[in-house]
C-alpha cells in the first residue's frame, strides 16, 4: 500500500486528488494538510511513502518544507513531489535542490497524476527525459553560481560519466548503451554517485552535475 501525504492550501485542490487517490487499490491518503508547517508535523507522525507539496503555502512554503523533510534522516524514506500551478517556474529548480523528487503541474490528466505517485513511491526520480531537457534549456540562461566542493571529486570516472548522462536526461538504458555496459551496471554507477553525493534521488543529481561544472548547460 502507498501511503501519501496531500499538503495544499487550497481545499478544492486537496479534496481532488484524494477523490482520484482513494479510488486505488494500491493508494491510500493518510493525512492532509493546508501548510507547510502542519504537512511536516504529519509527515513526522505517519512516515508517508510520498507527499505531494503545494509550492505555495501560508506558514512553511513548499521548498522549505521540503528542505526540512530532505534534512531529517528520520524522513529519508518520504519522497516529495511538488505541486504547481506553472509548470517550469523559478520555483521549481530551487525546489529539487531542496531534496524534492519531482514536480508536478496541477492540470495533470488522472492517469498521469496516479503514475507519478507511484513512480515517487518506487524511489523514482518524476524527471523523464523530456521534463529534465525543459529543465535544462530553462535555466541555461540563468546558470547558479556557486561552489565547486559538491562531493564529485569523490567520483570515479565510470560514475561522473554516469552523471553526466543523467543530467542530460538519458534512461538507465541510454546510459548503459552509451557506456557500453548492462543496464544494471548503469544503475549501480548511478546508485554509487548517489550516495557518495548524498543524493536523494536523480532529480538532485541532475543539480549537482550542472551546478559542479561537470555538465555545462549549452544553448540551443
Amino acid at each position: 500500500m502507498i501511503r501519501v501525504l496531500l499538503v495544499d492550501d487550497q481545499p478544492l485542490i486537496r479534496s481532488g486528488f484524494r477523490a482520484l487517490l482513494d479510488l486505488e487499490d494500491d493508494i491510500e491518503v493518510v493525512a492532509e494538510a493546508d501548510d507547510g508547517m502542519q504537512g511536516l508535523a504529519l509527515a513526522k507522525e505517519h512516515l508517508p511513502d510520498v507527499a505531494l507539496i503545494d509550492i505555495q503555502m501560508p506558514v512553511v512554503d513548499g521548498i522549505e518544507a521540503t528542505r526540512r523533510i530532505a534534512a531529517d534522516p528520520a524522513l529519508a524514506g518520504v519522497h516529495v513531489v511538488i505541486l504547481t500551478n506553472y509548470g517550469l517556474d523559478e520555483y521549481v529548480f530551487n525546489a529539487l535542490r531542496a531534496g524534492a523528487a519531482g514536480f508536478l503541474v496541477k492540470d495533470i490528466v488522472p492517469e498521469d497524476f496516479l503514475h507519478a505517485v507511484r513512480v515517487a513511491a518506487r524511489g523514482d526520480a518524476l524527471l523523464a527525459p523530456s521534463i529534465t531537457r525543459k529543465l535544462i534549456n530553462r535555466y541555461v540562461t540563468q546558470p547558479l553560481t556557486t561552489g565547486t566542493d559538491t562531493g564529485l571529486k569523490e567520483l570515479t570516472d565510470r560514475e561522473r560519466e554516469a552523471v553526466a548522462l543523467v543530467a542530460q536526461g538519458l534512461s538507465n538504458d541510454q546510459i548503459a548503451g552509451r557506456m557500453v555496459i548492462t543496464p544494471l551496471t548503469a544503475k549501480t554507477h548511478i546508485n554509487r554517485a548517489m550516495a557518495k553525493l548524498h543524493a536523494r534521488d536523480r532529480a538532485q543529481l541532475v543539480v549537482f552535475a550542472y551546478e559542479s561544472g561537470l555538465v555545462v548547460p549549452r544553448s540551443s
